[in-house]
C-alpha cells in the first residue's frame, strides 16, 4: 500500500491549480481534495502500478472471421462467399486460426501474450448496437445501472484519486466511465482532436499529430491551443454548476497538462495515421510521461459490415494489428511493456450464415482479445457450436462479466463484486 500523497502538492495535475487558474476549477479541486484528506491511504496509480487500456471494435466485429473455426464444415456451408480458407488464417489450436491479416497478434499468441477468449455473450442477449453498448458499457445485462463498470471501479478502488484515474479518447464519454464521484476525463474527437487556433485548424491539427507520429521528432515548439472536450453527462448527483466547473476543469487539464505530457516523449517507433494508431500513440505518450491514470478507453469504428464484408473487415483487423504492434513496441522502448494490458470488446458478433450482400447481420456471442503485460496466453472459454443455434446467432459459452472479474481481480487488483454486483468466475488468463 502506498502511503497517502497530498492531492494538490504532489499530482501532476494539482500542480495546475495556481493563481491562472479560474477561481471555479480551484474550488472543483478542493472539493475533490475534501473527498480524500480523510484516507488513511491512497491507492496506487498509473504511475506506480499496472495499467488497462481497453479497446473497444465498435459496430460489432464478426467473431467468426476474426478467430475462424477452420476445421469446421458447418463454417463453410454457412458462408460459402464469406469464409476464410485455411491458407487464409494463422494456426492457433483446436482447429482455430488467427484472420491472417493479424500477423502480429498471431505471433504475440505464439509468444504467450494474447489470450484469446471465445463465445463471449451475455444473457438474454439483444442485436441493437446501442442497447448491447450499454449491456457492455454499465456491466448490466438488464441495463438498469446509472454508472459504469469502470466508473464503479473508479468509485470503489480508486477514491482520492486524480480526475484523470481514466482517460477516453473517444468523442463522448463512454458510459463505462459513468461515477458517482470521478468520471475520468473525456478527450474528443474522431481524428484525434483539433485544436481550434484561428484559421485553419484542420491542417494544424494535422500538422501537430503528423509530428507526432514522427519518431524522434521534436514537438516542442508546436503550437497547442485549446482542444474541444467532450462530455455525455454529468456525476450523477451532481448539480448542474458543479458539472460546468468539472467540464471546465477537464478543459483545463487537458490542454495545459495532456496534451503537454505527450508532446514531449518522443519514439523512434512509426505509427500509422489511421485514427485507432493515432489513439494508441497518444495513450503510449501520456504512459511515458507517468500520467496517474489507471484506465485508457480507445475505439476502433467500422465493424458494422452489413455489405461486402471481407475486404472491409480484413482492413479493419489489420490496422488494429499494425497500431498494436507499433503500441507494444513503444511501451517496450519505454520500459513500460509489462505494466500495460489491452483488453478489446464489441457490442455483439455477427450471425453465423452471411446474407445476400456478401456481408453479416447483427448476431449475438463473438470473441474478444486480451494481449500485454501479466497475459497468459492461449484459448480461453468455448468455441460455440455453428449448428446448435439461437435463432442464427451463436450461444455464448462466456460471460462477459467473467472476463471484467479476471482483469479487475488479477490485474487491476481490486475486488470485482462492488463493481460487478455479484461473483463471477474468474477465466485464468493473467498469471499468478
Amino acid at each position: 500500500m502506498k502511503t497517502r500523497r497530498d492531492f494538490l502538492r504532489s499530482t501532476l495535475l494539482g500542480a495546475s491549480a495556481s493563481w491562472t487558474v479560474p477561481m471555479f476549477v480551484e474550488r472543483t479541486f478542493a472539493d475533490l481534495h475534501a473527498r480524500s484528506k480523510d484516507l488513511a491511504i491512497q491507492g496506487v496509480t498509473g504511475k506506480d502500478d499496472t495499467i488497462l487500456v481497453v479497446l473497444q471494435l465498435a459496430g460489432g466485429n464478426d467473431g467468426l472471421n476474426t478467430v475462424v473455426p477452420f476445421q469446421d464444415d458447418a463454417y463453410y456451408r454457412a458462408r460459402p462467399k464469406i469464409a476464410k480458407a485455411e491458407k487464409e488464417v494463422i494456426r492457433l489450436a483446436d482447429g482455430m486460426g488467427l484472420n491472417a491479416s493479424m500477423p502480429f497478434l498471431g505471433s504475440l499468441y505464439d509468444e504467450g501474450g494474447l489470450a484469446v477468449v471465445q463465445g463471449v455473450g451475455y444473457p438474454n442477449p439483444n442485436r441493437s448496437h446501442f442497447v448491447s453498448t450499454s449491456v457492455w458499457e454499465t456491466g448490466d445485462p438488464a441495463v438498469r445501472s446509472n454508472t459504469g463498470w469502470l466508473g464503479r471501479y473508479f468509485d470503489n478502488a480508486c477514491q482520492g484519486s486524480d480526475p484523470t484515474v481514466g482517460i477516453s479518447l473517444n468523442k463522448t464519454q463512454p458510459e463505462a466511465f459513468g461515477a458517482l464521484h470521478n468520471p475520468g476525463v473525456c478527450l474528443s474527437s474522431p481524428q484525434l482532436y483539433r485544436w481550434i487556433h484561428g484559421g485553419g485548424e484542420q491542417a494544424q491539427a494535422e500538422a501537430f499529430f503528423d509530428s507526432l507520429n514522427s519518431p524522434e521528432e521534436s514537438v516542442a515548439g508546436a503550437s497547442i491551443a485549446e482542444p474541444s472536450v467532450g462530455r455525455v453527462g454529468g456525476v450523477a448527483g451532481e448539480s448542474n454548476l458543479a458539472f460546468l466547473e468539472r467540464v471546465a476543469m477537464d478543459a483545463r487539464v487537458s490542454s495545459d497538462k495532456i496534451l503537454e505530457v505527450a508532446a514531449k516523449h518522443r519514439t523512434r517507433v512509426k505509427y500509422e495515421g489511421t485514427p485507432v494508431s493515432r489513439s494508441l500513440n497518444m495513450v503510449a505518450r501520456m504512459i511515458a510521461g507517468q500520467m496517474p491514470t489507471r484506465v485508457y478507453y480507445v475505439s476502433h469504428g467500422g465493424f458494422d459490415t452489413h455489405n461486402g464484408q471481407v475486404n472491409s473487415h480484413d482492413r479493419l483487423l489489420g490496422q488494429l494489428d499494425r497500431a498494436l504492434k507499433a503500441f507494444f513496441a513503444d511501451l517496450k522502448e519505454q520500459g513500460n511493456a509489462d505494466r500495460v494490458t489491452v483488453m478489446t470488446f464489441s457490442e455483439f458478433g455477427r450471425r453465423v450464415a452471411e446474407n445476400a450482400s456478401s456481408g453479416t447481420d447483427h448476431g449475438k456471442a463473438s470473441c474478444l482479445f486480451v494481449a500485454g503485460g501479466g497475459v497468459q496466453g492461449g484459448l480461453f472459454g468455448k468455441m460455440p457450436s455453428l449448428t446448435d443455434l439461437d435463432a442464427g446467432d451463436l450461444k455464448h459459452a462466456v460471460d462477459f462479466r467473467q472476463v471484467y472479474a479476471t482483469v479487475l481481480e488479477d490485474w487491476l487488483r481490486a475486488p470485482s463484486e462492488p463493481v460487478l454486483k455479484a461473483h463471477y468466475g474468474k477465466l485464468g488468463f493473467f498469471t499468478a
